[in-house]
């Protein structure tokens, strides 16, 4: 792979001075010295990058890096600053170095003109023959691919013998010019059979856990609220008091997975029941993320207001235009705060936030469904007070972040109680996404880098079911088809929801990344990799049987999602 994207860096300048060598025509060399600087230059940033990028969400640099660092370039800077900065400049700086210096001892930018023409042109043509080979790979029927770089069964050793540069040009000309399913297991009636056996609507209904079925409804989604600072869900101690109090008198699903790995996916998968699409986001195009629906919609359409709060900036990724087309009446976002209560980066701190939403929702119409975004616990982990847990490190900044996201939680609760809304309200309390952090050994197919809480909360729960905890394997898409046959209100439309509370629906969850996806079974969890075409993950090594069954439903869902999404 290294020698085709050496083909390709070779192939202009190779064209270039074959014909002026043939034609005798002069090329000042100074031209090719400020081309090979420019390239060794930009690979030595790319270089850098990839690294922050693979640690940050567990990809190489692709398209949809490129996508964030000039559509959002404010927040794309904001995420890097919990990166190694001195670190990174230093290798940069000593990788383009050496780069300039072994250029200048190795190449040769002139050429001897004296030969005949006829004996230059064989020469020229086998060169760029030869430089083609080089590109494609090879003599052999398949053109060169990511997946010929594979050789191990450690992912991480794959991501690295795959060349960052070619893989980054050939995610661009794939977003850009040639959209088209990449996963493909199964003949598409076959893929969409699966998928609707799997999602099939059971006999038989949830049990009844509000006692009233027109609440005014609260979600919360919590940036990167992982399951691993969550007491109850085996993450660390001492992070999440008041969600932990949440929990003993709530409904508390323990089981549950978000669909990927980034805050535009969490959104979808909370608000639309639509999973995670691999490398893509179809909250970003808007000709495919208004056809489909959204929990706002279906409430709208009940006679419910609708309202959305954000700290940050609400065209983010294209958000606010997801959020207008989905019938949210109310935005609330970074221009409705003062200045005194933003970070320096991305916007209001969770405090703020959540106190206007209180004033927000003293005067709104009821019933209400309110969505709340939070974002303090993000990179680069800024706080308006003191950190909770000391020290410079990232692992420490993340758990600070979390324990004031908590602690602002646990006092929106408290300043609700003191509305006379409070009492007909059901809260729902979910992570967007799972992070690495503070763990520092996930890597991105883990299955506990996606775990996360999910939470209902409120008065107008029934007694005998707060303090129950639901087993049942989940996701976020699974909040839509929970709520809203809770309020008797149509779920049909969310085909890729299901309803936990529902004793006779199965218990699964399906999550995926840029180049894989996993399948959680209550037996058993496998993570696959769709480059190298293997499971790269099992929980229990012994279960193949399952494995074969997961694999078949995760390549079903990974398929037929993405279709849905180029269609």
């Amino acid at each position: 792979m290294d020698t085709s994207m050496a083909g390709y860096i070779c192939a202009l300048p190779l064209l270039v001075v074959m014909i002026a060598w043939v034609a005798e025509i002069n090329i000042p060399a100074l031209a090719l010295k400020i081309y090979t600087w420019t390239l060794i230059v930009i690979s030595s940033f790319l270089t850098v990058v990839n690294f922050n990028i693979y640690r940050e969400w567990g990809t190489k640099v692709n398209y949809r890096a490129l996508e964030f660092a000039f559509g959002s370039p404010a927040e794309a800077f904001a995420s890097s600053e919990s990166s190694p900065v001195f670190l990174s400049f230093l290798v940069f700086f000593a990788l383009s170095g050496a780069g300039v210096f072994l250029a200048s001892r190795l190449i040769c930018y002139s050429f001897n003109k004296q030969q005949k023409w006829y004996l230059k042109l064989p020469v020229a043509l086998l060169l760029l023959g030869v430089n083609f080979l080089a590109i494609r790979g090879g003599w052999q029927l398949s053109p060169m691919n990511e997946s010929m770089a594979y050789y191990s069964s450690k992912p991480l050793l794959n991501y690295a013998a795959v060349n960052t540069e070619w893989s980054l040009i050939h995610d661009v000309l794939n977003n850009k010019y040639n959209l088209k399913n990449p996963f493909k297991y199964y003949k598409p009636d076959e893929a969409k059979g699966i998928v609707r056996d799997l999602y099939a609507h059971p006999s038989g209904d949830a049990p009844v856990i509000l006692t009233n079925p027109r609440p005014n409804v609260v979600v919360i989604i919590m940036e990167s609220f992982t399951g691993n600072v969550v007491e109850s869900l085996g993450g660390e101690k001492g992070i999440n008091p008041a969600m932990e109090g949440l929990i003993k008198d709530g409904l508390f699903f323990n089981n549950i997975y978000a669909s990927g790995g980034r805050t535009d996916k969490g959104v979808v998968a909370v608000l639309s029941a639509f999973p995670a699409q691999g490398g893509r986001s179809i909250m970003k195009e808007n000709s495919k993320q208004i056809r489909i629906p959204a929990l706002s919609q279906s409430f709208r359409a009940h006679g419910y207001a609708t309202s959305f709060f954000y700290g940050g900036e609400s065209r983010f990724f294209n958000m606010r235009s997801y959020l207008l087309s989905h019938n949210y009446g109310k935005i609330i976002d970074k221009a409705d705060f003062a200045q005194k209560d933003m970070s320096s980066k991305w916007g209001a701190y969770d405090g703020p936030v959540y106190n206007k939403t209180v004033a927000e929702l003293n005067k709104e119409r009821k019933p209400f469904f309110a969505t709340i975004l939070t974002l303090t616990n993000h990179e680069p982990f800024e706080l308006p007070v003191a950190s909770r847990f000391k020290g410079e490190d990232t692992e420490n900044k993340f758990r600070s972040t979390a324990y004031y996201a908590d602690s602002c939680l646990g006092a929106f609760i408290e300043q609700a109680k003191k509305q006379e809304w409070y009492k007909n309200t059901l809260f729902i309390m979910v992570a967007d996404h799972g992070h690495y952090l503070p763990r520092t050994d996930l890597e991105v197919y883990d299955p506990q880098r996606y775990r996360i809480p999910l939470i209902f909360y409120g008065d107008v729960i029934k007694p005998e079911y707060r303090g129950t905890v639901i087993n049942k394997p989940g996701s976020q898409n699974d909040i839509a088809a929970v709520l809203l046959n809770q309020l008797n209100i149509p779920s049909s439309g969310y085909p890729w929801s299901k309803d936990l509370l529902n004793p006779f629906v199965p218990g699964f969850a399906f999550f995926n990344w840029d180049h894989g996806f996993g399948f959680v079974s209550p037996a058993q969890i496998i993570s696959f990799d769709t480059m190298g075409n293997s499971i790269i993950y099992r929980k229990d090594n012994k279960n193949g049987v399952q494995d074969e069954q997961l694999l078949k439903y995760g390549k079903a869902c990974m398929q037929e999602v993405y279709q849905q999404y180029v269609d």
